[in-house]
């Protein structure tokens, strides 16, 4: 066979066939990559081949240059750019030869030339592949199908590469796709292309659209692509807007009036679904933009400073006009629509629910007029669009305002429970958790009994209607906690609302998770977690059903152990092991010390169990056994040591789990659990845990957010072994002292949270080594053993000062920070004194004082004092 016939057998339907061609295929990939690469290129560009053979050709071409794993792709650009200049050459002198040449839509050769563009252009390599791509569009002899795939190669391109690569092309891009949308384009393929490929550069044109006549012709061309009579157009000129929306809010002024509003009502009004998505997703992108400058104009209004943009209210000038459509376009269901389709009823919903918190009690008006009109029509779709409406505008309008409201709202949803149409029960199965989530007093106070007497019996309805009953269960019991009465001397309740009705709710939600159909909507794990809640939100009067639940839950755990050889669906059953060793948790931080003792063998037995399945067992399961286990070491304390020589090894292998980073960061946190529970009996294993935690932390591979964990577990177990901690001190110390100089690029969120995560641990490692070391010799007086810490304490009151003077530190850091202080101060003494005395802690001890949260509040307050003491001292 030739290479035309191989490529063609990639599509036949025999299977033999098939697993040949391919196996051929991986096999000159492997002895001969770029002389395979040229073979590809060659065939893909040779119009005398048949359309599936040049289409194989592309597609084999384009998986031996990119791929959807980044980390693949990364190894395939790398791979491409150490090629022989000569192959790179000549594919991509074939590739751009093919575009315009080839039928099928859509075409192949774009994806080649975008992935080659995303491996050279960022090593500034073929940038002028912009040039040639924008010639083929804007030259008048060009062919229709050349402009097409020149402009869906411009396409692909933005949407796989990085953005800042492309700013400096951003002028000739924009100059191609614009040519191709303009209206007096005949060929509506061409301007579709250009309006996808303007969607994947809009990240990148913020200098053209900060240049008001740039702005303006891209605008034109875009609202002028809208009016197409051709709904793919229509629909792609709309998601343009949408994005434009959202990255340009501040220009956006000059056109609202004129042609953004006019254009988004016209789109939500469409008969065409695709259209009037778009309508109503322009305006909850107005609402979240609006929501985000409210924040940053009351964080301004706070430093007593100007924000940097401001809000033009859109959303409140366009609220009368918009929430009829929206409430109609709530109607626009079918009964036996998909429950994961997005349609406008569900996006209508959405876009209600963020009108609500933009525009507050101003929305009340002109929904509440809707609800009462359409709650008791004969047609389904009305009713449930009313509950759906009162649902979806619960949360942002004044709890005051809206109470009287729901007052008389809830005898009627009550009765609606019972419809005949499954959707509105759905529905008011949703408002009521709701209601019990946003507005617990009308709940409590006015309509308990009759509330809980028909979510109980919700619990027998559609898995669909009963996941949300479990979950108006969730709220309705944290409501029902947080309403209760506590003395100052106590934790928890003695009694509260739900009290009387408790053991019944429990019993029946277990009862719902052994449902035939429990696997359907969600139902299972939803009941499972409505029984998590409604234990950790339980009153001291419900302890007796909260032993007996933690009792079933072992006995259902051990049973679906012993299932483990006859299963056939592996997945739901590892789910199900998830889900019980989760409630087992919840009921054992609920359980008394001395109770949780006469079960600790069986619940360890069983996890153990879990841990043991050998090479069956999952990452997620491990993760959950694990976080299990520490749950059961909180509660039984130093007694856990009885299960230490039986659990080590699994604590080991999981520890040494690089792969999956969850199950190492599980049993980090176990460490540091067990560390804290055995206190000075750890001695005996804290070697070998200290090696593999120090390993993990040298390791390249191991997955970033281990490392945290891993200094923040230092400081367990100096706390728990003392002065023993001397012979991991030093490679300790020269560790956190590296650490707690880490830099990241500010401009990445995910990167500033790691950071924040990294110095949370270099913190708590420095608290737990200094008041370990301390031991216990008297405040002030510094032990042989403290003195090791000396020598640094420069560097470490200097790293307390970066996080006070970081802008980006998170609330867990000041508390960490001022709690570090405070010890410095109590274990140090008045020595210490002038170098603390920095206005940057000061600050930082200030921040921590004005706190919201109590407990960062507590230790910023307690450290102030320590300072203060230290400061007379010296006086």
């Amino acid at each position: 066979m030739n290479l035309t016939q191989i490529l063609e057998a990639t599509v036949s339907p025999d299977q033999n066939e098939l697993q040949q061609a391919q196996t051929y295929l991986e096999q000159a990939a492997q002895e001969n990559l770029p002389q395979f690469l040229v073979a590809l290129v060659n065939e893909l560009a040779d119009g005398g081949k048949s359309q599936v053979a040049r289409m194989a050709a592309g597609l084999q071409l384009k998986n031996y240059l990119t791929s959807k794993d980044p980390t693949i792709r990364m190894q395939y650009q790398q791979r491409w750019l150490t090629l022989d200049d000569q192959v790179k050459l000549h594919v991509k002198q074939m590739v751009i030869q093919t575009l315009g040449t080839e039928k099928a839509r859509p075409a192949i050769a774009p994806q080649c030339i975008a992935a080659i563009a995303c491996a050279e252009i960022p090593s500034r390599q073929w940038l002028e592949v912009t040039d040639v791509l924008q010639n083929m569009v804007v030259t008048p002899g060009s062919t229709d199908s050349l402009k097409e795939q020149a402009l869906e190669s411009i396409g692909y391109i933005c949407q796989d590469i990085e953005p800042e690569h492309l700013v400096d092309q951003s002028h000739k891009i924009l100059t191609a796709i614009v040519s191709g949308m303009r209206k007096e384009e005949p060929n509506v393929q061409i301007r579709l292309a250009a309006t996808n490929a303007l969607l994947n550069s809009l990240e990148f044109s913020k200098q053209n659209f900060e240049r008001e006549v740039e702005r303006n012709f891209i605008m034109q061309v875009v609202c002028e692509a809208t009016q197409s009579n051709e709904n793919q157009l229509k629909v792609a000129a709309l998601q343009n807007l949408v994005k434009i929306m959202s990255l340009y809010y501040q220009h956006m002024e000059e056109y609202m009036g004129r042609a953004l509003f006019p254009i988004s009502i016209a789109a939500i009004k469409s008969d065409c679904d695709e259209v009037s998505l778009q309508g109503i997703e322009f305006w909850s992108s107005v609402c979240d933009e609006e929501m985000d400058l409210a924040i940053e104009a009351a964080e301004a209004a706070e430093s007593n400073r100007k924000p940097d943009q401001s809000s033009r209210f859109y959303a409140k000038g366009a609220l009368q006009y918009l929430t009829p459509l929206l409430t109609d376009s709530l109607k626009r269901q079918e009964e036996f629509d998909d429950e994961d389709d997005w349609n406008p009823c569900k996006a209508a919903g959405v876009c209600l629910m963020l009108l609500a918190q933009c525009c507050e009690n101003d929305i009340l008006e002109h929904v509440i007029a809707f609800i009462t009109a359409n709650i008791e029509l004969e047609d389904w779709k009305s009713r449930d669009a009313a509950v759906m409406a009162f649902g979806s505008i619960l949360e942002g309008p004044d709890p005051n305002s809206l109470k009287p409201y729901a007052i008389m709202a809830m005898p009627m949803l009550i009765k609606l429970m019972k419809d005949e149409s499954v959707i509105v029960r759905d529905s008011v199965a949703w408002t009521l958790g709701r209601i019990c989530e946003i507005l617990p007093q009308v709940a409590i106070e006015n309509y308990l009994q009759s509330l809980v007497e028909t979510l109980l019996d919700g619990l027998d309805a559609e898995p669909r209607v009963a996941a949300n009953v479990c979950w108006a269960f969730n709220s309705l019991g944290e409501a029902a906690y947080e309403a209760a009465p506590v003395s100052d001397e106590e934790e928890e309740p003695q009694t509260y609302a739900l009290s009387m009705w408790f053991s019944q709710i429990v019993d029946k939600l277990l009862a719902v998770t052994d449902r035939a159909d429990a696997n359907q909507g969600n139902l299972r794990s939803a009941a499972y977690e409505a029984v998590m809640e409604l234990i950790k939100n339980s009153a001291k009067d419900c302890y007796e059903v909260v032993q007996k639940t933690t009792l079933v839950i072992l006995h259902r755990l051990q049973h679906v152990l012993q299932m483990e050889k006859n299963v056939s669906d592996r997945a739901q059953y590892n789910d199900l092991q998830s889900l019980l060793c989760a409630t087992l948790q919840s009921v054992l931080r609920k359980v008394n010390p001395q109770d949780a003792l006469q079960i600790a063998n069986p619940v360890m037995t069983a996890l153990l169990q879990m841990l043991n399945a050998g090479t069956g067992v999952v990452g997620g399961v491990q993760e959950d056994a694990l976080m299990a286990i520490g749950t059961l070491v909180e509660v039984v304390g130093a007694e856990f040591i009885t299960y230490m020589e039986a659990f080590k090894p699994y604590l080991i292998e999981a520890l040494q789990n690089r792969a999956e980073h969850q199950v190492c960061i599980a049993a980090v946190g176990l460490v540091g659990d067990i560390a804290r529970a055995l206190s000075s009996n750890v001695l005996s294993h804290s070697d070998l845990f200290m090696q593999i935690l120090l390993e993990n932390l040298a390791d390249g591979t191991v997955h970033r957010n281990v490392k945290p964990q891993i200094l923040s577990v230092f400081g367990d177990i100096a706390l728990a072994i003392g002065p023993n901690f001397k012979t991991y001190y030093e490679v300790v110390i020269a560790t956190l002292n590296q650490a707690s100089v880490t830099t990241v690029d500010k401009s990445d969120y995910d990167m500033v949270d790691y950071l924040n995560d990294l110095r949370e641990g270099c913190l708590e490692a420095y608290t737990g080594i200094i008041q370990g070391l301390k031991g216990d010799s008297p405040e002030g007086t510094v032990s042989p053993d403290l003195s090791l810490v000396q020598p640094h304490i420069m560097h470490i009151i200097g790293f307390i000062e970066a996080i006070s003077t970081d802008q980006d530190h998170s609330e867990s850091n000041v508390s960490s920070a001022c709690g570090l202080v405070g010890d410095i101060c109590s274990a140090f003494g008045a020595q210490v004194h002038p170098l603390l005395e920095k206005q940057a802690i000061n600050e930082l001890l200030q921040e921590g004082r004005r706190s919201k949260t109590h407990k960062t509040k507590q230790v910023a307050t307690w450290a102030t004092k320590e300072m203060r003491k230290l400061k007379q001292q010296q006086n």
